[in-house]
């Protein structure tokens, strides 16, 4: 089975089933299904080491994100095989750990031979990191818009989606909530960005923080939602609700308001921050933010796949849109 029998079988040129097995973005998406459609039917396997030969590509893009531990990553990064799937694209997956230096180790380790683009979701550089930026691979950034350049970035509304769960809260009466997953000391990233977004929804609301009710977690993670949510219960503080910054810390603290026989959401209400899978099946099923992160991954590929094919043009700054999703652990 050649690529001239999927042409005559879709009706186009081979050319353009070569275009769309390549990932070329500029394909009218009905072209696209019908060459996928007779790929499918004629069972055609694309010969990858004669085009990666012929091309020099390896028909790889690279994902690095701090680590699939945590939820939202772990989805993120089957969404973006699902999306790199559809250019014909295998994804390699790096966990950095959210730690400087080796996510600093994966911009400056040679990729050429490896992979033909980058996904990069950072956590933990800053401002100061901004030219490291600068790599000779195509490159697209997940995450937080800290750098501003000079790569393309599509970016979580994270300032909007914490206010709008801060503010869901506030409209049920709540005006004694806690928030977990704080970083003291942190200045940028998800979790001062979060915070500070948490903050000034409950300020414009005439509702004053409270900081006692500030309770640092880090990592992100079930067993740390569920520390901070001991130690707070075991501080004496008064609170009606809870928003974890994340899902998992959110879960976690469920976990522990249940056991103290803290009902939820009548004395407590509970919301996150990320709509991972689980938070669809918790008991009770959880209020939270959903980021958009299947746009976000198709978005991300769309963008990297366009650079690999030498698009030039100035490179965008792309926020997905968010949707909360109240369930029983605010509404009951």
């Amino acid at each position: 089975m050649t690529m001239r029998d999927v042409a005559r079988h879709a009706g186009v040129s081979p050319k353009t089933v070569s275009n769309v097995l390549s990932g070329y973005p500029y394909i009218r998406e009905s072209t696209r299904l019908r060459v996928l459609a007779s790929v499918d039917a004629l069972g055609y396997q694309l010969n990858l080491s004669a085009r990666n030969l012929k091309s020099g590509r390896t028909g790889i893009i690279g994902l690095a994100v701090p680590g699939l531990r945590i939820t939202y990553f772990a989805e993120l990064a089957d969404a973006v095989i699902q999306a790199a799937d559809q250019h014909g694209l295998t994804v390699m997956i790096e966990q950095t750990g959210a730690v400087r230096e080796r996510e600093l180790a994966a911009l400056a380790r040679p990729r050429g031979h490896l992979v033909d683009g980058l996904l990069f979701s950072p956590l933990g550089l800053g401002h100061t990191d901004a030219e490291q930026l600068r790599i000779s691979t195509p490159m697209v950034l997940l995450g937080e818009r800290i750098f501003h350049g000079p790569v393309d970035h599509v970016m979580i509304d994270n300032v909007a989606g914490t206010r709008a769960a801060a503010q869901h809260l506030l409209e049920l009466g709540r005006r004694r909530i806690a928030v977990l997953g704080t970083h003291p000391g942190e200045l940028v990233g998800t979790a001062a960005i979060r915070h500070g977004a948490f903050a000034d929804a409950l300020e414009e609301a005439g509702v004053q923080p409270i900081p006692e009710l500030a309770m640092p977690a880090d990592p992100w993670h079930r067993a740390n939602g569920a520390e901070a949510m001991e130690q707070l219960l075991a501080s004496g503080q008064k609170f009606d609700a809870v928003l974890g910054l994340n899902d998992t810390l959110a879960l976690g603290a469920i976990r522990v308001l249940t056991k103290h026989g803290i009902r939820i959401p009548d004395d407590v209400a509970v919301a996150g921050f990320d709509d991972i899978d689980e938070a669809s099946f918790s008991s009770p099923t959880l209020t939270t933010v959903d980021p958009g992160r299947s746009q976000i991954a198709r978005t991300a590929v769309d963008l990297l796949v366009a650079r690999m094919n030498g698009d030039t043009s100035a490179h965008q700054e792309i926020t997905s849109p968010f949707e909360l999703h109240p369930r029983e652990s605010t509404l009951g």
